[in-house]
């Protein structure tokens, strides 16, 4: 099985930080793309920041300049880091990737449980 496990989500006040982590572990063989997604009640689940193999990043606007995406490919793991954190960030953070299992052909999609990110005074 393949699975992915973030980590690092609690509260923080506005103007805070975060660093979010997804480890990936399991039957897991290539990697390619690394995503965040959040969802926030009530709300659909909308892309965060995606990093492919190559290192190529992409932001929503409204994180653009504040998150940064990046991975260790030797650690299967994607991180987040979160500056500047507003009351609208709050959400479930999901990681995300697109792999092959070990000694697989096919490319599935895999999701993790998500992690509670709360901005609030």
């Amino acid at each position: 099985q393949v699975q992915l496990v973030e980590s690092g989500g609690g509260l923080v006040q506005p103007g805070g930080s975060l660093k979010l982590s997804c480890e990936a572990s399991g039957s897991i063989g290539s990697i390619y793309t690394m995503t965040w997604h959040r969802q926030a009640p009530g709300k659909q689940r909308e892309l965060v920041a995606a990093i492919t193999s190559g290192g190529s990043t992409n932001y929503a606007d409204s994180v653009k300049g504040r998150f940064t995406i990046s991975r260790d490919n030797a650690k299967n793991t994607v991180y987040l880091q979160m500056n500047s954190l507003k009351p609208e960030d709050t959400a479930v953070y999901y990681c995300n990737c697109n792999a092959q299992r070990l000694w697989g052909r096919d490319i599935s999609t895999y999701w993790g449980q998500g992690t509670q990110v709360t901005v609030s005074s």
